[in-house]
Formats: C-alpha cells, sequence, structure tokens
C-alpha cells in the first residue's frame, strides 16, 4: 500500500486490479481519525501505518456505504474496538443493505457494491455540521444518497469521498470517464452530484482528497472545470429527452 502525507491527512492507496482505492488517516494532536475502510486487502496497511504513529485510533467514518470504502472495516473493528464506526443516518441503511428509497428522494435505483449480511452497525449518524475531531461533516449526496464529505477548516482540506474522482481525469461523480468509468457505473444521481460538487467548490478547498485518484492541491481549476463539463453534460442530455 502506498502512503502519500500532505500536512496532517495521510492517503492510503490499494491498487488491486489496477483499480485505485484510497483511504485517509487524519492525524490530530491526540489521535488518529480514518475516513473509510477500503478493500479487505486494505487492513495490513492501514493497521501498520496507525501502529506505526503510535496514536489512538478513536473514530471510523465512512464518507458513504459502497463495499470498497467498508471492506476493511470488520477487521479494524476487532482490531481497535473502542473505535467509534459513524457514518451519515441516510447511508446507515445502506450499510445494513437497505436499498430503499424514501418517497421525497430521486426514484433513481441505487447503484454499487452495497454491503449484505454486514455485522457492522454504525455506532454515530453523522449530520451537516456534526464535528468528528477537528473534521466538519458535509453533506454532499448523490453518489449515494447519504454521502458526506469531512472538512479541516484549518487546512481547507476536504476528504470528499466519491463526490469527485481524480484518477485518469477529474471529473464529477457520475460523469462517464472512458479509461475508468466505475465511479460513474456507481452512482446514484447525478444532479445531486453536481449540486454537492458546486457545495465543495464554495468552500474553496487547498487540498481535495477523493476515493479514487490522486490528492489535488490547489484544486480550483481542476474542481470548475469538472463542474462545467458536468453541467454541459447534463443540459444536453435534458435537451436530447
Amino acid at each position: 500500500m502506498r502512503v502519500s502525507k500532505f500536512n496532517n491527512l495521510y492517503q492510503l492507496t490499494l491498487w488491486p486490479n489496477l483499480f485505485p482505492v484510497n483511504c485517509y488517516i487524519f492525524e490530530e494532536q491526540n489521535e488518529l481519525i480514518l475516513i473509510d475502510a477500503g478493500m479487505p486487502a486494505s487492513f495490513k496497511g492501514i493497521d501498520d501505518l496507525i501502529k506505526k504513529m503510535q496514536k489512538p485510533l478513536t473514530n471510523i467514518v465512512l464518507t458513504h456505504a459502497h463495499g470498497d470504502h467498508v471492506g476493511a472495516l470488520m477487521r479494524l473493528k476487532k482490531e481497535y474496538p473502542e473505535a467509534c464506526v459513524s457514518i451519515s443516518g441516510r447511508d446507515s441503511r445502506l450499510l445494513a443493505g437497505d436499498k430503499t428509497l424514501d418517497a421525497h428522494e430521486p426514484q433513481s435505483p441505487i447503484k454499487g457494491g452495497v454491503p449484505k449480511n454486514f455485522e457492522i452497525v454504525a455506532e454515530r449518524l453523522l449530520k451537516e455540521g456534526d464535528l468528528v475531531g477537528s473534521l466538519e461533516v458535509v453533506e454532499t449526496p448523490g453518489h449515494t444518497p447519504g454521502s458526506i464529505s469531512l472538512l479541516d477548516r484549518n487546512l481547507k482540506a476536504i476528504i470528499v469521498g466519491d463526490a469527485f474522482q481524480t484518477h485518469r481525469k477529474v471529473a464529477v461523480s457520475g460523469q462517464m470517464v472512458p479509461l475508468f468509468p466505475f465511479p460513474a457505473f456507481g452512482t446514484w444521481n447525478k444532479e445531486l452530484s453536481l449540486e454537492s460538487a458546486k457545495k465543495i467548490e464554495h468552500l474553496e478547498p487547498q487540498i481535495l482528497a477523493s476515493g479514487h485518484g490522486k490528492v489535488l492541491v490547489d484544486p480550483k481549476m481542476e474542481i470548475n472545470r469538472a463542474i462545467t463539463e458536468a453541467e454541459a453534460n447534463l443540459t444536453k442530455h435534458l435537451q436530447e429527452l
């Protein structure tokens, strides 16, 4: 597993079958926060880094409930039973295998690999503005109904899950990147994804960390370009209906 450091944010990247899957460790003064749990094979790299850093893992935050973001969760929870597992209230249902939609939500089917018969129930359900350590929860639905991002206002760093992808091309969730189409295949609603991307842009992050691809430093131009392209694609789609 490759580890890259951006101030106190560590990116851990696993490459199963040339499919880059990221999770992140955010280092606080006296604790560690893990954002996403990658694939099952991510466990060793995550565990090795936690032990090397010699600080307690207090929180495991899931940006959403797809299998490539929760894969090592059960092993991690067994190894670090005191770590609090948290996810948005909405995606806690996906974590339990429930893909039903609420009446007010767009009725397109939820896509992507959702866990089945999962043994772990989140101990904390997150909503907009909640804090996990110094990280602030930002609701960014679209890829899934309850996707969230985590914002560090001090460094202006944001971990966005799959709200953007940065592998092969910087793109808003749901926009097709032919050389790496999997995030688009797994996206529930393109319109909400675009609104969430604009919300992230409005926060003016200096560091953007996604679930798939490199961390972007000073990403303003890349974010704007991706949003402009997504808007054009959605406008074209509506005109063709």
